[in-house]
């Protein structure tokens, strides 16, 4: 039976168990999710701040020793770095693979490289751009 001396003694020595639980609890899911906060927005900032110079395959002509890729790079008016590019044959099997510079002030290049093959290509797949 419950009166009003027994629930005004519940409180009367502190929180119980189940209320520091509690507590527990919620600081801990505050410190994990500013932690998770701040993964987030690193991680942004690295992949927007840091990356200087990305391309895009436009198209490529396949040909029975190389491959034409013309390429659209993008990059800062002081970055330099290079574009990774390789070929694979019908089967799969790779036949060809190159890096190519870019360097200059312009900010958008548009390109015709030749990528050298082992044997006839049938694609033209840019692997990814890196700054130097």
């Amino acid at each position: 039976m419950s009166t009003a001396s027994t629930r005004l003694l519940e409180g009367r020595y502190g929180r119980s168990s189940d209320e520091r639980a509690d507590h527990k609890l919620k600081i801990a899911g505050a410190v994990l999710g500013t932690l998770l906060l701040v993964l987030v927005g690193y991680l942004a900032y690295y992949y927007v701040g840091e990356n200087k110079i990305s391309g895009e395959v436009i198209a490529f002509d396949a040909g029975s020793d190389s491959v034409q890729v013309h390429l659209e790079v993008r990059k800062d008016a002081d970055a330099a770095g290079y574009c990774t590019i390789r070929s694979q044959a019908a089967n799969g099997s790779e036949v060809g693979r190159a890096d190519f510079r870019f360097s200059g002030h312009a900010t958008r290049i548009d390109k015709v490289v030749t990528l050298r093959t082992t044997s006839r290509g049938t694609t033209a797949e840019l692997l990814g751009c890196h700054p130097d």
